[in-house]
């Protein structure tokens, strides 16, 4: 089972912590809706400062809701418009300081001031990303993006 875990070391060494909880919950489970899940809820556990994080899928050339820990969120969104899709678009990892400057933000959450999209892929094609939203503006830095990036890495190997 599952324990809580205080963070109580440095951001490196609680980012190793939360991708060794990850690689646990999921290395042995081949439903791609029950690790995503899994994967939100941990992050939403371990981040602090976020009101959001959770995955969009590709669905029909859209990016469709999936697992997520937050308020409701916007269900659909098109590849190229707001953070999510221009992620997708540019195939990389997108990081806002302040997402009322980014042209053509989508704003699910009236609340939410940042954001970091991490591209899911699956061989060379995007199958998603994993988004996640803070009420401060500036609340993701390089760190976070290197190690959120790892973190979509362990993910990737079992979708």
């Amino acid at each position: 089972m599952f324990n809580v875990e205080m963070y109580k070391g440095t951001r490196e060494e609680n980012y190793e912590l939360v991708k060794k909880q990850l690689h646990a919950l999921i290395h042995d489970e081949k439903n791609q809706i029950a690790n995503l899940s899994n994967a939100s809820a941990l992050l939403n556990q371990f981040l602090d400062r976020i009101n959001w994080v959770g995955f969009y899928l590709m669905e029909d050339g859209e990016l469709v809701l999936g697992p997520f820990q937050g308020l409701p969120a916007c269900v659909r969104i098109p590849v190229g418009k707001g953070v999510c899709g221009t992620a997708v678009r540019k195939a990389e990892t997108l990081r806002v300081a302040d997402v009322h400057q980014f042209p053509g933000h989508i704003a699910c959450d009236a609340a939410s001031q940042s954001e970091i999209v991490i591209p899911l892929v699956k061989g060379d094609q995007v199958i998603g990303v994993l988004d996640i939203d803070s009420p401060e503006k500036n609340r993701f830095d390089e760190l976070d993006q290197e190690k959120l990036e790892e973190f979509v890495a362990i993910l990737n190997e079992h979708l």
